[in-house]
């Protein structure tokens, strides 16, 4: 499984890192996330600049990818240029948004009238793009997901190993990062919050 995770410049830096952080861990099945970007380098909403690993091009080939939200948004979502460079196709890739980045999904098409996450600040903006907002941490239609709030990434992360692998390898990346004498309760939320998205063939046991 290969995962673009789209970073723009402006980015906040738990949507990218947490995300792709949870994802790496399943590197030893062959997973790999990559920050991908429009520039070689992007810098954060708090000045971290980094080089990206593949060109924003490579959303269309990747199997999965994850939309991170950040301050310059709302430049991105009005770049016509910009978007027409983001080519996801639903059918056969899972994509997942994250806070801002709904706005984003929004604007390439991907979400439509359905219920939609997204972060208190952002959400004026992407009602006003015609989303029906919901006050939720993770929702999923099929394989397009969305999350409100920066912490809600793990909910991605996990949501998309667990569609793209099992149940059981989600619950084993979120024991690695959860704090400690807290682990059972991070996967226990985790999974609450992404098992009723999840088709009976997905939710693989546990």
């Amino acid at each position: 499984m290969q995962i673009a995770v789209l970073t723009f410049d402006g980015y906040n830096e738990l949507d990218s890192f947490v995300a792709a952080a949870i994802l790496n861990r399943m590197k030893p099945k062959g997973w790999a996330a990559h920050i991908t970007s429009p520039t070689p380098e992007v810098t954060s909403m708090n000045g971290v600049t980094v080089c990206r690993q593949k060109p924003i091009e490579f959303a269309s080939v990747a199997d999965a990818v994850l939309i991170g939200s950040g301050l310059k948004t709302r430049d991105i979502a009005a770049d016509a240029d910009l978007l027409d460079r983001i080519k996801l196709d639903p059918s056969r890739q899972l994509i997942g948004a994250q806070c801002s980045g709904t706005l984003i999904l929004a604007k390439l098409g991907l979400v439509g009238e359905l219920p939609a996450c997204t972060d208190l600040t952002t959400k004026p903006w992407v009602v006003e793009a015609g989303v029906n907002v919901i006050d939720a941490p993770f929702v999923a239609h099929g394989n397009v997901a969305t999350a409100g709030g920066c912490l809600a990434s793990q909910y991605l992360a996990m949501w998309m190993i667990a569609r793209g692998a099992s149940v059981e390898d989600a619950a084993e990346a979120m024991n690695y990062v959860a704090p400690v004498g807290e682990k059972e309760l991070y996967i226990d939320r985790a999974l609450a919050a992404i098992t009723p998205f999840l088709a009976a063939e997905d939710a693989r046991a546990a």
